[in-house]
């Protein structure tokens, strides 16, 4: 997935909670949100107005919220565990690595694989 077509599908699933959201899906719309806030706080500072960021925060509020959510379920782990960055530290840095990590191959208990399955290669065997 690259850049626009993860805006396009975190913003579309804007509250959307249920399902799996790939590693890229997620980084992206990450990187999105920052860019997103470093130009509000340009805009705020040059204006003077000190209002754009907070806006723009709370309208990405609930897709990053919901994308966060997604990505845990790509690693087949309940959305709670979003709740581990309440904890300073130690709880950002277990939510880190597990956005980090490979999700499940094939399906699980949230949904289908967001990732194609790999196409098969002749005369190549999978590996058990």
């Amino acid at each position: 997935m690259d850049f626009g077509q993860s805006i396009s599908t975190c913003l579309s699933k804007y509250a959307t909670f249920s399902g799996r959201a790939s590693r890229s899906e997620y980084w992206w719309f990450v990187l999105f949100s920052v860019l997103v806030s470093f130009g509000t706080q340009f805009l705020d500072i040059f204006l003077g107005l000190f209002l754009l960021n907070l806006i723009a925060s709370l309208a990405l509020l609930l897709p990053s919220l919901a994308v966060g959510v997604r990505r845990l379920h790509d690693t087949d782990r309940s959305g709670w565990w979003l709740l581990l960055l309440l904890i300073p530290v130690i709880g950002w840095i277990v939510v880190l690595v597990f956005n980090c990590m490979r999700g499940t191959v094939g399906p699980n208990r949230f949904g289908e694989d967001p990732l194609p399955a790999p196409a098969a290669v002749p005369g190549v065997q999978r590996a058990a």
